[in-house]
């Protein structure tokens, strides 16, 4: 994994700020589940949009996400450190905004959490192909893109159940 990046890295690059959650992929304990937190977040903000505005934004997310965490790779000699994690951001906010509406609420988003952290850790193919063979950046996040849409398919199915 690389040493632990700390503070100093953070705020060395307005790109390492990103590809570290602002924050986030300093915990020393899960820091994916902690860049996820700020992903929660965002995806219940872009989901109160149209969503022919809010899948615009969450393009700009992905291609900030992979100039990001290049950059931020780069930089730590470790093309997807486990501090970087602003991928978890992008796949945790395209499962929110794309959750099914027949699950409102805080119950959803939970669920939501639950089931992009556990695709996002088992990496059930085609994600563990990508984590392997795509390299730098647009590897580091389209990992996570396709782990959300397994989530995304979960929530449906759960959907289907309520």
């Amino acid at each position: 994994m690389g040493a632990r990046p700390g503070w100093r890295f953070l705020i060395d690059s307005p790109w390492h700020f990103l590809a570290l959650g602002l924050g986030t992929g300093l915990s020393p304990l899960a820091p994916g589940t902690a860049g996820s937190l700020p992903g929660l977040a965002l995806g219940l903000a872009l989901a109160q949009l149209p969503l022919a505005a809010a899948l615009p934004a969450l393009a700009l997310v992905f291609a900030i996400g992979v100039a990001a965490a290049s950059r931020a790779g780069a930089a730590l000699g470790v093309h997807d450190h486990g501090a970087i994690v602003i991928d978890e951001i992008f796949g945790m906010a395209l499962v929110v905004v794309l959750a099914p509406p027949a699950l409102p609420g805080l119950g959803a988003s939970a669920l939501a959490f639950v089931f992009f952290r556990a695709f996002d850790i088992l990496k059930p193919w085609p994600v563990s192909l990508a984590d392997r063979r795509v390299g730098g950046g647009l590897g580091v996040m389209l990992d996570d893109g396709l782990a959300a849409l397994y989530a995304i398919a979960a929530l449906h199915l759960a959907a289907l159940a309520f």
